[in-house]
Formats: C-alpha cells, sequence, structure tokens
C-alpha cells in the first residue's frame, strides 16, 4: 500500500556528506515507500550513492534553484503523496506509516507535517525555544477540525513559518501542478504554504517529532541568515498578513529567532 501511494524525492546537491545518512533513513522505514533522488548538479558522487542504493536518479537539465529544483522532485514522483527530502535530514523510522496513515484517513488533505528534531553536531535536540514557540503556534492544529479552517491556518502562518518544510508531505490529487515560486531563497516554503492555505482541504498536523532537521554551518539556511537575505523576505511575508507598520514590528521580532540556527548558540 505504501509503496504505490507516497514517494521520497531526496533534492541532492553537489556532495554532501550527509547524503547517504539521508538515503538510509528513507530505505529503512517501517512501511516501505518509494525513493528517488532529483539533482540539478550531476556527479560521481550523486550517480554511485543511486548504484548503490538502487535508486532512480531524475536529473533536472531545465532551470536550477531551490525552488525549480523542489518543483522538479515534486513532478518526479508519480505517486500521490510525496515528501521533499532534504538531503541533510534524517526521517525516523515511523514517518512514512504515520504520513500514509493519515493521509488515507483524511483523504481532503492539502499538506500533511510533523513536529522535527533539530540534529546539531550528531546530537538530537527536541527542545529549544525555537521549538518550544513553533509547537505553541501549531497547537491548534492538534483540533483536527481546525486544520480545514483557513482562517486558523491563515492566522499561524500571520505570526511566521512554524511548518518544517522537509517534514511535510504533499497530496498532489489535491495541489496545483507547481507549488513553489521562484524569487524567494529564504522564505519559499512559507510563501508556498501561505497560497495553500487559501486553498479549500485540510492542513494535517502530526505533533510527533518524526524527522530530524540538521543544522549545520554549511546548510543553504545558515548562508542565507549570514547576508540577511532572510528578514527582507520574512518583511514582504508579513506584509501579505499586516498593515506595513505591524509587519515590520513582527520581523523585527522574528529577526530574533534566527539565532537558533547559530551552531554557537
Amino acid at each position: 500500500m505504501g509503496r504505490k501511494k507516497h514517494t521520497f524525492a531526496i533534492c541532492a546537491y553537489k556532495e554532501s556528506e550527509y547524503l547517504e545518512e539521508c538515503i538510509c533513513s528513507l530505505i529503512n522505514q517501517s512501511e516501505e515507500s518509494q525513493t528517488i533522488i532529483v539533482t540539478s548538479t550531476p556527479n560521481d558522487f550523486i550517480t554511485s550513492l543511486a548504484k548503490k542504493y538502487d535508486l532512480p536518479l531524475f536529473v533536472n537539465k531545465g532551470k536550477s534553484g531551490i525552488t525549480e529544483d523542489w518543483n522538479f522532485a515534486y513532478k518526479s514522483a508519480t505517486t500521490n503523496y510525496v515528501t521533499i527530502a532534504h538531503q541533510d535530514d534524517l526521517y525516523f523510522s515511523k514517518y512514512a506509516f504515520e504520513a500514509i496513515h493519515y493521509l488515507n484517513k483524511y483523504p481532503n488533505t492539502l499538506i500533511y507535517f510533523t513536529d522535527y528534531a533539530e540534529v546539531r553536531n550528531g546530537a538530537y535536540i527536541y527542545n529549544n525555544s525555537l521549538l518550544r514557540i513553533k509547537k505553541l503556534m501549531l497547537s491548534p492544529l492538534k483540533i483536527k477540525f481546525l486544520g480545514n479552517s483557513k482562517f486558523v491556518r491563515r492566522r499561524i502562518l500571520s505570526l511566521g513559518c512554524p511548518i518544517c518544510c522537509p517534514s511535510v508531505t504533499f497530496v498532489k490529487a489535491n495541489l496545483p501542478e507547481e507549488v513553489f515560486v521562484s524569487g524567494f531563497r529564504s522564505d519559499e516554503d512559507w510563501e508556498a504554504w501561505e497560497k495553500l492555505s487559501r486553498l479549500s482541504g485540510r492542513f494535517g498536523y502530526n505533533p510527533q517529532p518524526l524527522m530530524g532537521h540538521r543544522i549545520h554551518e554549511g546548510s543553504e539556511t545558515s548562508a542565507i541568515i549570514n547576508d540577511n537575505v532572510r528578514n527582507k523576505e520574512d518583511l514582504q511575508m508579513f506584509r501579505k498578513f499586516w498593515p506595513k507598520p505591524i509587519a515590520q514590528f513582527i520581523a523585527n521580532l522574528y529577526a530574533k529567532s534566527e539565532k537558533s540556527n547559530d551552531l554557537n548558540e
């Protein structure tokens, strides 16, 4: 059942030292799913891992970038349920089982997502200030019927982006052909959730931490924070929900949370 309905599409970029660990976490799921690798930077390293684990490899020969690669991964999966796996991250063994079970139960779901642990220097962090804030923001969605409420979803997103992008499974039958829009480097996921929050359907939230999101100096998130791209894009996103003065005030507060991505914090 899982093999026919769900795919992990790994976005591989250059030569990540964590890619093989990500692959192993996916092929060792308790509920078997399809796993594919997609890349816009084909090389011997990625090809050798695809061959080692007998995984289909799809090369994006068109325009490349974060959103373009994510859309390519989304389109490359042939199943209805798709998780775009980030090469540095890990998925706990019950992730696929929980996702498929939930989505079979609630077929009107747009996106399903879970809580997560941060992976820092090999240690799993389940509780820090940022994770507590995100859990609090998402807590209304623990009440199942509120996941259908556009008002509730938009009020949550109006205060920031608590949804961990690599924890998301998409239900293609209920979504547009392209989920992500190019133009953002940092908030491309938040922009997508804002767009999807306007659609009829459910945001499915599982409060169990079912994946590990790696924080390290080489990550794209850390690079974006260091060149202040995120602050500008955050303000653009808050302007979708609030008048400019209020948006600026919230954006200033929100910027302080970025310190959680500092390995020295």
